[in-house]
């Protein structure tokens, strides 16, 4: 198969430009992503179950790691089945806008609402895991008479290792 003159004289022109690029030896081939151990997570997600506890409520919590996959998912024992796929979603919607629900509970209603979104849920109740500047994941708490008292629980499971996580940031 021959090429026509102008389509070899245009790939020509492409080689050329992509030959005459400089290389950027100073751009990374790689990325380093800090990322939860499993044991963090599982203490994030027990001071939380442990908070809601002390509160005298039962709940739901999982934690999500900073591609939205859940790391530790705990489910008191008389907490609901439903409150484990609410967590869940509350983790990931937090983590992936890098917000606190409680502050896109109007994302529904707002002028610039995201609409309905399979698998996002916007009550109070999930919190980001970002400490330093930088994301980790997840925490949604599911299963209290509100969402405020979700989410202060979720704090509390944040807070049982912030400072562990802000020093390994350094």
């Amino acid at each position: 198969m021959s090429m026509n003159l102008p389509r070899a004289a245009a790939l020509g022109l492409v080689l050329a430009a992509v030959a005459a690029m400089p290389a950027r030896a100073a751009d990374p081939l790689t990325v380093s992503v800090k990322r939860l151990s499993m044991e963090t997570a599982v203490r994030i997600a027990r001071a939380a179950v442990e908070a809601c506890r002390a509160e005298g409520v039962q709940v739901a919590v999982t934690v999500v790691d900073r591609g939205g996959h859940p790391q530790a998912v705990l489910r008191d024992t008389l907490a609901p089945d439903v409150t484990l796929n609410i967590s869940r979603q509350k983790a990931y919607t937090a983590m992936s806008f890098n917000a606190p629900l409680s502050s896109m509970e109007d994302r529904f209603t707002a002028p610039f609402s995201v609409g309905k979104v399979d698998g996002l849920v916007f009550s109070a109740g999930g919190l980001p895991i970002e400490v330093g500047g930088i994301i980790y994941g997840g925490i949604g708490v599911s299963g209290a008479p509100s969402g405020e008292q979700d989410e202060r629980c979720a704090m509390a499971g944040l807070n049982a290792v912030r400072d562990d996580l802000e020093m390994a940031g350094l």
